[in-house]
């Protein structure tokens, strides 16, 4: 379907595609030969000349100061001299001839600057004509050493944007445009830089470089073309060594990016070109001008064209070089020795299982000439986890004008290795309980080989135990609000685990105990998040273990006490023979002789002193489990004097490579059904009824494949058990938490997502109605 571009308030285009922005971005002086200014040279001695034309005291005629600034921008720049800033404020300047001829110097420049969208107060742009009265644009004839800064420019029909008529060492940054007849750099200008912007409606070609200018770079925009075979996106014409790097264009059925005439020496790298119309249809009959990048045979001579992304789906010819077309990137590269790295591709995508890899990601070459660096928005490069860094550099630049920021984690198994004991003074100074509605904060990071920076969450086994009274305990990003939600529920004097994901904030994560008595609290790491590490790929909910049955083992017998069992993970129930790091799955333990622990750990090695369950002696207790594989196996310990029985149902399993990453979030509450509910559909208070399911919609991700939910059983009328699930198909013979009547027991649980609703199913498999309560953690989505 159609995606609707808009119009904002700082003149830039939106679509409702993924991560599309069209705002401008800050930029550095110096790039590309223009001159900075020293912070403690001439710039201390500046004069700075304001303009604007709300103020009530404004005459064109004044002094410029702020008290009575100009009204005309054309006022300041018949005055402005070397090192002087031009500070010009929001509003509608109606500028009929604006004109620049005067120059800076190389160690002092003359700089018009309007309000930037990324400082604070910020309210909107500085704008040269208006839509009802579009005006003469900007014009910078013969100038040297000026810079424009967050301009916006409504040009009428005939008039450019920007004209740059013999300047020279001249900068344009973030100077957006509408209509008229676009940028032109011409006239033999020199190192002119047109750079983080948008352009959309020219008549014409959206950006011309043409009349035998040199050096100029167009670098970093967001260029929407009208429809026309003579309206390319950039047309480079008679204009030798010239640099088109790092934009996003996208035509209307019309060409891409143009070199024509004497254009020699170009280089024309890291540009996401589409020449189509912004849909997953064709041109049709006007495919013969969504032609994607076109370089003639007089512009052939020294130039490179490489690392571009032009999509595929308009139709048209993705390349014509020296007169002859390619329908592909490697007969293109077979022919011209050209675009080695380049890619036929989709240049917009919705994020899903089914949808093409984004080839812009991860790809660029930072050392491209022209690469600023940061994006259009003034945004650093982000390493997405679940993409290969194949760009040049750091590896993680993106294509186009435009970095993708909406990236997720992935997980690096590292444990099990106890991070905490309040009894042990471990992770904390001393021996101490925590206090009646106490809170603890522990670091999680540069501990226990987790990195100091980049941790964007923390995988912990925590054990509440010695409780005095009945209570709960919420655990959270250190430094946020502390959210209205549980991680584990006790009764007085009971052991109570459960294993949370829960996001890092300044490299803590806090712990508060929401009862009127003290506990004693412990904390194992199983893993953490973050750019680098393995990828969650969704698996059952399926049984591997049930020593009752037998599953998973050669005869149904109990594991002893202080007994070890082996279980075999690899190339069962979906997990790959080889490549997996790690599993993760609900373990229950049940009918237990007496009161004791389970160790999950890594096959091949001494049971380590941490817990992930605990339980006493004839009940039945469940908790989640991210284990890293060895030698494709796992083992349980059971350190306690008794046997016990043991179920293991896999949730999924992580690896080097996959499209799904971890989106940390909240935790936050998304589901009580002991209160009226309205998100995002009403649902009154009321008990989940027995053989029952209560639907649940997830937050977070593009789309999601499964979520990382906190869930509480409260008020059971009857034993049973919780089973959760995607709502797809038959309920699965798997449990993932156990209650018995009365009592209040969480579990954490990592469910597959019904992709058509963004929803989980939460059964009640017992006698009586019981009350569900869910928080939500975060998605593994693509």
């Amino acid at each position: 379907m159609p995606r609707l571009r808009t119009r904002t308030s700082t003149g830039t285009s939106t679509g409702t595609r993924a991560r599309t922005a069209l705002a401008v971005g800050a930029t550095l002086l110096g790039t590309l030969g223009l001159p900075a200014v020293a912070a403690g040279g001439a710039q201390a001695a500046v004069t700075t000349l304001y303009v604007d034309n709300t103020a009530a005291g404004c005459a064109d005629g004044g002094p410029g100061t702020r008290s009575v600034p100009y009204c005309h921008i054309a006022a300041a720049a018949a005055v402005a001299g070397p090192g002087q800033t031009v500070e010009i404020a929001r509003g509608q300047y109606e500028e009929t001839d604006l004109t620049v001829t005067r120059s800076g110097t190389a160690g002092a420049p003359i700089t018009f600057r309007g309000p930037s969208p990324y400082e604070p107060g910020y309210g909107g742009s500085a704008v040269i004509g208006s839509s009802a009265h579009p005006g003469g644009g900007l014009t910078v004839r013969g100038a040297r050493y000026v810079v424009f800064e967050y301009l916006e420019v409504d040009a009428a029909a005939g008039r450019p944007v920007v004209l740059a008529d013999g300047a020279r060492d001249v900068s344009f940054t973030g100077v957006s445009g509408t209509g008229g007849t676009g940028v032109r750099i011409t006239g033999g200008s020199e190192r002119v830089r047109y750079a983080r912007a948008g352009l959309w409606g020219a008549q014409g070609a959206a950006v011309t470089v043409d009349g035998g200018s040199t050096g100029t770079v167009v670098s970093t925009n967001y260029v929407v073309s009208s429809a026309g075979e003579d309206h390319p996106a950039v047309l480079v014409d008679g204009a030798p060594n010239t640099v088109v790097v790092a934009n996003s264009t996208l035509g209307s059925c019309s060409p891409g990016i143009v070199l024509t005439g004497a254009s020699g020496g170009a280089t024309v790298e890291n540009n996401a070109v589409n020449a189509g119309r912004d849909i997953d249809s064709p041109c049709d009959t006007w495919s013969y001008m969504a032609t994607g990048i076109t370089v003639a045979a007089s512009a052939v001579a020294g130039t490179k064209a490489d690392y571009n992304v032009v999509d595929s789906r308009s139709g048209g010819t993705p390349y014509r070089w020296a007169g002859a077309d390619y329908a592909d990137q490697p007969s293109f590269t077979a022919a011209s020795g050209q675009g080695a790295h380049d890619f036929v591709s989709p240049t917009t995508f919705w994020r899903g299982p089914d949808r093409p890899v984004n080839h812009l990601i991860d790809s660029a070459d930072e050392n491209a000439p022209g690469m600023l660096p940061t994006d259009r928005q003034g945004k650093a490069q982000v390493d997405d986890p679940t993409l290969p860094n194949t760009g040049t550099g750091g590896g993680t630049r993106d294509r186009g004008a435009q970095e993708y920021l909406t990236v997720g984690s992935a997980y690096t198994p590292a444990g099990p290795v106890r991070l905490l004991d309040t009894r042990e003074a471990i992770g904390v100074p001393s021996t101490q309980a925590v206090p009646a509605g106490g809170t603890l904060d522990l670091p999680v990071t540069g501990v226990a080989g987790v990195p100091a920076t980049g941790v964007t969450a923390v995988t912990l086994t925590v054990t509440a135990t010695d409780p005095t009274q009945d209570g709960d305990l919420t655990v959270y990003p250190h430094g946020q609000d502390r959210p209205g939600v549980s991680t584990l529920n006790w009764t007085g004097g009971r052991t109570v685990p459960n294993q949370v994901t829960v996001p890092v904030k300044d490299g803590k994560v806090s712990f508060w105990n929401h009862s009127g008595g003290t506990v004693h609290l412990i904390a194992d790491l199983a893993g953490y998040y973050s750019p680098k590490g393995d990828l969650f790929h969704q698996q059952g909910p399926t049984r591997l273990l049930d020593t009752r049955a037998p599953i998973g083992v050669p005869s149904a017998q109990a594991v002893p006490a202080f007994g070890t069992l082996e279980l075999p993970v690899a190339g069962v129930a979906g997990v790959p023979a080889t490549g997996a790091t790690a599993v993760t799955m609900n373990v229950t333990v049940t009918e237990p002789e007496q009161d004791g622990h389970l160790t999950v750990y890594p096959h091949g090695g001494a049971a380590p002193e941490t817990s992930n369950l605990n339980w006493t002696a004839g009940r039945t207790v469940a908790n989640l489990v991210t284990v890293p594989v060895k030698d494709g196996k796992v083992s349980f310990y059971n350190r306690s004097g008794g046997t016990v029985h043991l179920i293991a149902d896999l949730a999924g399993y992580h690896s080097a490579e996959g499209r799904v990453a971890f989106y940390p979030g909240g935790p936050s509450r998304i589901m009580d059904t002991r209160q009226s509910w309205g998100r995002p559909y009403y649902r009154p208070a009321g008990t989940v009824p027995a053989w029952g399911s209560l639907t649940v919609f997830v937050n977070g991700g593009s789309y999601p494949a499964s979520a990382t939910l906190n869930i509480t059983v409260t008020e059971p009328g009857a034993a049973g058990h919780l089973t959760a699930y995607s709502g797809v198909g038959p309920v699965p013979d798997t449990s993932t938490l156990n209650f018995e009547a009365g009592q209040t027991v969480a579990n954490q649980a990592v469910v597959p997502v019904n992709p058509s609703g963004n929803s989980v199913v939460l059964y009640n498999a017992s006698d009586a109605p019981a009350h569900f309560v869910v928080d939500s953690s975060g998605t593994e989505s693509y």
